[in-house]
């Protein structure tokens, strides 16, 4: 498990750096929020139409490999930019088109490597299993990935895309340690690709409470998007943050993360998986409700981690949901139609954040509209889940 865990650390640490570049890096050229949110919504447009696609292909294919050909991919993509940005032949088109490109290649790699979490888990402990690859996403994304990526780019701001293209590369090459195959078990009589999509879907819509989830899941990503899509012109603009302080406001987020992973365990054994899914996305809600009431950077950030903490939790509950519900075989073609709609949906959330925080005239009005949203969203999903179970094993409470 520690080689797939290092890579998804490295690859998410890569991710992080280019998370923050890439919008800081548009702010360069435009200041204009729907441009912006476009930016956001591009990198996730290929969930749209290459997610199930992917999906498929992860359960035809050595998963190893494919997790190693889509890093080493992006490798090179993060590589080009940097390049370009050098020369001075950047411009908003060629961003959007490498946030397309990354975005298609990070399909193959989600999809991969949320497939082989089951069979890499130690002792079968899928909930265990979920936290660490949800602290390695939080540390590397935000935690490191996020101050990194702003301290570099306001130093030199060709550097962290370099820095970004090693990553991927070293992502890569610390899968060559995973020994033996992680393909699929080959069915008895090979199918078209086709009929592969169409066993997954038609499997996904039999069940009726994965279906309820992913529908969850996916109203999570609109109502959490119309912020995150509006953060760096929030910090930058709401609250007057230098660029270097936007990563340090995202490295409280990624605080809030890493203690969200650590403590979603201990809940789910005492609440319940249910109690943690409705309470994380309450709390999540009431954190980006807060951020746009409020015009203190400290108190904005403290409410920034706990949405971050929420939502880890909300996730971890999810992706354990997922591991345990779909049979192995099934299991990347599930994912890719999870992902199609979860990360399908972010571009809708990011470019009607982009159309309200145009409309108010910042983004602070946008962050209480998302937080209301997500405070709704917990009623529904209490009444959509009810009457079902998740799995989960709530320890007695003690006296």
């Amino acid at each position: 498990m520690w080689w797939l865990l290092g890579s998804a650390g490295a690859g998410n640490l890569a991710d992080g750096i280019g998370k923050v570049a890439f919008p800081l890096l548009a702010t360069t050229i435009t200041r204009d929020p729907v441009q912006i949110g476009a930016l956001s919504a591009t990198q996730f447009v290929p969930w749209l139409l290459l997610g199930t696609v992917a999906g498929a292909l992860v359960d035809r294919v050595d998963r190893r490999r494919a997790m190693l050909l889509a890093n080493a991919a992006r490798a090179v993509l993060v590589l080009g930019t940097a390049v370009l940005l050098w020369s001075g032949a950047l411009s908003i088109w060629l961003i959007y088109l490498v946030a397309l490109l990354l975005g298609a290649a990070e399909t193959v790699a989600e999809s991969a490597v949320n497939a082989v979490i089951p069979a890499v888990a130690e002792g079968g402990r899928l909930e265990q299993a979920n936290s660490r690859f949800q602290a390695a996403e939080i540390l590397g994304q935000t935690f490191l990935g996020g101050p990194l990526g702003s301290a570099t780019f306001a130093l030199f701001a060709t550097l962290p895309f370099l820095l970004s293209s090693a990553g991927f590369a070293i992502a890569a090459a610390l899968l060559l340690g995973m020994a033996g195959s992680y393909r699929p078990r080959a069915p008895a009589n090979p199918t078209r690709l086709r009929t592969d999509l169409a066993d997954g879907l038609r499997w996904l819509a039999r069940n009726p409470l994965l279906l309820r989830l992913v529908l969850v899941a996916g109203l999570i990503s609109v109502t959490s998007e119309l912020a995150q899509a509006q953060l760096v012109l929030y910090a930058l603009e709401d609250l007057r943050l230098s660029e270097a302080a936007f990563g340090v406001f995202s490295f409280v987020g990624g605080l809030g993360g890493l203690a969200g992973a650590a403590a979603a365990p201990w809940l789910v054994r005492r609440t319940g998986r249910t109690s943690v899914l409705v309470g994380g996305i309450l709390a999540g809600g009431l954190g980006f409700l807060a951020m746009g009431l409020i015009r203190h950077a400290v108190a904005a950030a403290v409410c920034f981690g706990v949405f971050a903490a929420a939502v880890v939790a909300v996730n971890v509950v999810l992706a354990t949901a997922r591991h345990a519900l779909v049979p192995g075989e099934l299991l990347g073609r599930v994912l890719g139609a999870w992902r199609t709609v979860v990360w399908g949906a972010v571009p809708v959330g990011a470019l009607l954040g982009g159309a309200l925080t145009r409309l108010a005239g910042h983004a602070s009005t946008t962050f209480v509209i998302s937080g209301l949203a997500q405070v709704a969203l917990a009623g529904l999903t209490v009444l959509l889940v009810r009457g079902f179970t998740l799995g989960e094993t709530v320890e007695p409470s003690r006296a």
